[in-house]
């Protein structure tokens, strides 16, 4: 949940995401869960049953990166963690709609970028204050998370993506793939996909939904067991 880019190509929407935790930290591949009484499909974090990227049958997408702004103190016990917050968010009705009632006390500070009903909002919880932001979803973003990536390394990073665009200016679903797993792979600390082996901290997954009007198709790889599955799921 720390490298998340959004790019409208193709008359495709394509959101990428790039899990980088602990290594003790595995996953379940995706599938459909009830929240309540709402179907939704996302890779589980078995530890606290919550998710870091989570779409809805309507094509409403919610991703996740820890921290907000920039680095913060970790002071555990948390009241609940911010991968259940994903899905109380994602479950309700309206998920932009929800966020200004929410109750974020004792939650970590986070990031989510959430595309609802073809509009984009970018929003921060500092541990504070909550911030909302609006986006152009006819262009193209990136992020990466405040707590692994001091700001030079961000604007490297968005560097990075301004110039795959020039050399791909409609990239498909499998070059947004390529993007984050091989742009400056020799750069273990700080390329898209990272192995910090001093600290056990390694990206394991890459999860991608591209949306199209009819349907979702997911791509989920998990780079610790070198696998990928994929899945279409009809829209209404």
């Amino acid at each position: 949940m720390c490298t998340v880019t959004f790019v409208a190509s193709r008359q495709q929407t394509i959101i990428t995401s790039n899990r980088d935790e602990q290594v003790s930290r595995p996953s379940i591949d995706p599938a459909v869960y009830e929240i309540n009484g709402k179907e939704l499909f996302f890779p589980k974090d078995p530890r606290a049953g919550g998710t870091w990227f989570a779409s809805d049958k309507s094509a409403n997408v919610l991703v996740l990166l820890n921290g907000a702004f920039d680095t913060h103190e970790h002071r555990p016990p948390y009241r609940r963690s911010r991968g259940l917050i994903v899905l109380d968010l994602l479950s309700c009705e309206s998920a932009i709609e929800n966020w200004s009632a929410i109750n974020l006390t004792e939650v970590e500070p986070f990031t989510i970028v959430l595309f609802e009903n073809r509009h984009l909002y970018e929003l921060r919880w500092d541990g504070n204050l909550k911030f909302r932001k609006d986006l152009a979803s006819n262009e193209n973003h990136i992020w990466s998370s405040a707590t692994l990536y001091p700001k030079e390394i961000r604007d490297r990073r968005e560097k990075w993506f301004s110039e795959f665009l020039s050399k791909n200016p409609n990239p498909s679903p499998q070059d947004m793939l390529g993007f984050h797993r091989y742009t400056k792979n020799s750069d273990s600390q700080n390329g898209l996909v990272i192995d910090r082996k001093g600290i056990s901290l390694q990206t394991l997954s890459i999860t991608q939904a591209a949306i199209d009007g009819h349907s979702i198709q997911f791509q989920h790889s998990n780079l610790v067991e070198n696998s990928t599955t994929k899945t279409v799921c009809d829209t209404f």
